[in-house]
């Protein structure tokens, strides 16, 4: 199954919004739908989920258009929206019985995903009742309690400490293992990388960089190297290469534990570390830069 957004646009009084958004996503991978707050990434989805109607452009899938009451979707909102004085177990089969399925079922997978989700002692409790993690969990167990085809999934680890960030983490994976189509919206860049094949990233309502994430890390990366050493700090390390070596590389970023180099067109990496030798220079790190996708994301939108 493939699901197409093609050249979305979209206007809220006269003010467009979104220009033109374009992006796909396949079954058994996850999208990562990135960018800062007001970029026009909830616009999109709620397009997608049919609350929004898109000026123009189109939606696919498998070629066909797309009509949301066709396919069973898990929508995990970034604002949470269930009932703070029900009993958990109480609205999840509600809310399943209000998407089509029959009260007998709704009850047997809602006791399947409290137990999978490690909270099946709270199914009689009130909502407000239940830590912030918690609630959370409950949040995705009513994405789930239904067995989408399609599931998106808007800033998901919020609130989650480590061990129930865990828990989600194999629930993700398990979604791509069964070949769901997984939309990812999320700021915590690691979690990202973690699940997506593919990213796409919005900024002032346009895609500004979309594809395969390790193709687009390689790109990024292109002629750039880790250089630091063990006898020298990174601050005379950057003027001894700004010295001796500019003709050959430039030193592009400063990190913690090493140097990000930037090598001249008509240099080559066994050059430089000839010439490294040469001068004696204990080197510690010497590889292939590939950049994370925060600094991509730093770099494509201008801000963390």
């Amino acid at each position: 199954m493939k699901l197409e957004v093609k050249n979305i646009r979209k206007s809220f009084s006269g003010n467009e919004v979104l220009h033109g958004i374009s992006f796909s996503v396949e079954s058994g991978k996850a999208l990562g739908l990135l960018g800062r707050n007001g970029a026009g990434k909830t616009t999109t989805i709620r397009i997608l989920m049919d609350i929004f109607k898109a000026d123009s452009g189109e939606i696919l899938i498998n070629d066909k258009k797309f009509n949301p009451r066709n396919y069973p979707i898990g929508y995990l909102p970034e604002e949470r929206g269930l009932y703070p004085k029900k009993k958990v177990s109480e609205q999840i089969i509600y809310l399943a019985e209000l998407r089509g399925m029959p009260s007998k079922k709704a009850k047997e997978s809602t006791k399947i995903w409290l137990e999978r989700l490690g909270i099946g002692e709270y199914a009689n409790r009130n909502l407000d009742s239940l830590s912030k993690g918690n609630q959370q969990k409950v949040q995705l167990a009513q994405t789930l309690v239904c067995n989408p085809e399609i599931v998106i999934l808007d800033e998901p680890f919020s609130g989650l400490d480590p061990v129930n960030a865990q828990i989600l983490k194999d629930t993700v994976r398990d979604l791509i293992s069964q070949n769901k189509l997984v939309i990812f919206s999320s700021h915590q860049m690691g979690y990202v990388e973690e699940f997506c094949e593919e990213i796409a990233i919005i900024n002032k309502g346009k895609i500004v960089l979309s594809g395969n994430l390790k193709n687009i890390k390689k790109e990024f990366g292109k002629n750039r190297l880790i250089l630091s050493s063990n006898d020298l700090s990174l601050n005379n390390l950057k003027v001894m290469l700004e010295d001796r070596f500019k003709d050959l590389v430039s030193v592009n970023e400063v990190k913690k534990n090493y140097l990000v180099l930037e090598l001249f067109e008509n240099t080559t990496k066994k050059e430089l570390l000839q010439k490294l030798l040469e001068e004696n220079i204990d080197i510690e790190k010497f590889s292939t830069y590939e950049p994370d996708l925060e600094d991509i994301f730093v770099k494509k939108v201008g801000g963390r």
